[in-house]
This record gives C-alpha cells, structure tokens and sequence, in this order.
C-alpha cells in the first residue's frame, strides 16, 4: 500500500490497478482504493486466489498498480553550484539497492547513476524496499563511459567507497561530488576504480571488517553533504 500511495503522490502515469478483498481490511486500504477510484484509474477486481496468483509477496496486502517508467537522462539534470551524486557499481542485492535510492533521496542526493551489472531499478523488490522512491528521485541507467564523460563537463570528481582509501574523517569535500559504490562481495570494478580521483574509507573499530553497503553508502553520503 505505501508504494502505491507514493505512487499516487507522483507525477507518473498509473496505466491501472488490480485490487481483492485483502484491501478493504484496513481503513488505509479502503482510502487507497477511493484514492483509486478518485483518479478514474481502472481498476480491476478480482478474487483473493486470482490476485494471490498475481503477485510475489508472501504477504500482499490486496494492491497491485501498474505504471509507466520514469524515463531519466543525464543529459537532462539540471545542478546547481553544490551537487552529489551517487553511483551504484554492480550491487546485486535488491533490498541494498533499494534501501540505498531511499537513503540518497532522503539526503539530498540529485541523482542516482546506475552502472551495467547492477540489479534492475525496476525489479518489484527494489521497488518495494525504496518504498516507491524512484517515482521522484532521478534514476539513470548508463554506462560507466556515459557517466564519466557527465562528470568531466560538469566538473564533477568521483570518489569510490574502497576499503583501501583514505579516511573519510580526514577529507573535506569539494562543493560538486559523485559516489560511487561498489558490489556487496567483490567491492568496485577495476574499471571503476580507475576513473575515481579518490578513494575513500569509513574509520572503523579494530576488528570490523566491512559495512554493508547501503549502511555504509548512508554513513559516508551523511559525511560527505554540502557544507553551508
């Protein structure tokens, strides 16, 4: 319900609904499907088993919407004197893609550049763990060529989060930056690696290996913000 409320609360185009029983249990479920209705989005009605068929949660809550993808370019994002970006290198992980769109939109980031190898945006799982983020937060799909090119006209530097960097506590960052983070096992991609102008690390207590990424993706965007 909450996706679907978000994407309600969006400028993308709902195509239609599909709705059971399940949604009328709860006085939020009945005010989404008068949202619904509201709209002149067709919805269709369908029995518990029909819509159990039709979705991949072990508990659906009755709410399934289908709607046109937000198309975003980079070409087309406008920044301003300060800017972030996060750039996502191979993460595989749903929930970690997911939780990380979220976080980047809730700390400001314009935009979040998605590299080849990364698990689809649009997956319903990730959909699911950034609550319908996407609807609003610029996701761009590119490849690392595209988006370095975009850094480089914009005068844009890309850090990588590696463990082998410089501590983040140590930097101060510069007015325009980019993040990129890399694969939950095998960390950035050569390539990736390459093309970053720093590399940089979370101080951590003797003992602690690593941070899941989108738990450290949080901590280093929060750190790294625009300074007043």
């Amino acid at each position: 319900m909450r996706t679907v409320e978000a994407l309600l609360a969006s400028p993308v185009r709902i195509v239609g609904a599909l709705t059971c029983d399940l949604l009328d249990r709860t006085p939020r479920g009945a005010a989404l499907a008068a949202q619904l209705h509201a709209r002149d989005v067709d919805v269709l009605r369908v029995s518990e088993r029909e819509f159990l068929s039709a979705c991949d949660t072990e508990q659906p809550q009755g709410i399934l919407a289908v709607a046109e993808q937000p198309t975003w370019r980079l070409d087309a994002l406008a920044l301003g004197a300060t800017a972030r970006l996060l750039v996502l290198d191979g993460l595989q992980d749903p929930g970690n893609v997911g939780t990380l769109l979220r976080t980047a939109a809730a700390l400001g980031v314009d935009a979040t550049c998605v590299l080849p190898g990364t698990v689809d945006v649009w997956n319903a799982k990730v959909v699911r763990a950034a609550v319908g983020i996407q609807f609003g937060h610029p996701t761009i799909e590119c490849t690392l060529e595209a988006m370095a090119a975009f850094l480089r006209a914009h005068t844009i530097p890309l850090w990588g989060a590696d463990l082998g960097g410089t501590s983040i506590a140590t930097l101060t960052p510069p007015a325009r930056l980019a993040l990129v983070v890399g694969n939950e096992g095998a960390g950035l991609a050569p390539t990736v690696r390459a093309a970053c102008a720093e590399r940089v690390t979370l101080p951590m207590a003797p003992g602690a290996e690593s941070l899941n990424v989108a738990v450290a993706a949080g901590i280093a965007l929060f750190t790294l913000r625009p300074r007043a």
